[in-house]
């Protein structure tokens, strides 16, 4: 069974920092990559990070560059999004996702249906 369990979300005040954590089973976490994207009530769902498992390779949201890293520990299949100088505007819930790589493939865009596996979902609330 795959199973996507994200943890780290809570309450943290305008600048501050917290970070997420996903633990993935149930798949072959080095052959994928594991992305994360938000969605804050009444706004479209949005991209944040993603990272290959393969090499590490790393993608963001303009929106969180230089804010925002994410890494990897392939030894314990969890991704980690580690979220520094938080806004209000990052609060959302926050999802863990994965997906194949394509052979060649670098990778995935930003687009959730290109996602196989999606977690539950983690709250993240920013006060001003």
């Amino acid at each position: 069974e795959v199973q996507l369990a994200e943890s780290g979300g809570g309450l943290v005040q305008a600048g501050g920092s917290l970070r997420l954590s996903c633990a993935a089973s149930g798949f072959p976490f080095d052959d994928y990559a594991i992305g994360w994207f938000r969605q804050a009530p009444g706004k479209e769902r949005e991209g944040v990070s993603c990272i290959s498992s393969i090499d590490g390779l790393t993608s963001y949201a303009d929106s969180v560059k230089g804010r925002f890293i994410t890494s990897s520990d392939n030894a314990k299949n969890t991704v980690y999004l580690q979220m520094n100088s938080l806004e209000p505007e990052d609060t959302a819930v926050y999802y863990c996702t994965a997906r194949q790589l394509l052979l060649g493939e670098a990778l995935p865009p930003f687009v959730g249906d290109e996602y196989e596996y999606w977690g539950q979902g983690t709250q993240v609330t920013v006060s001003s």
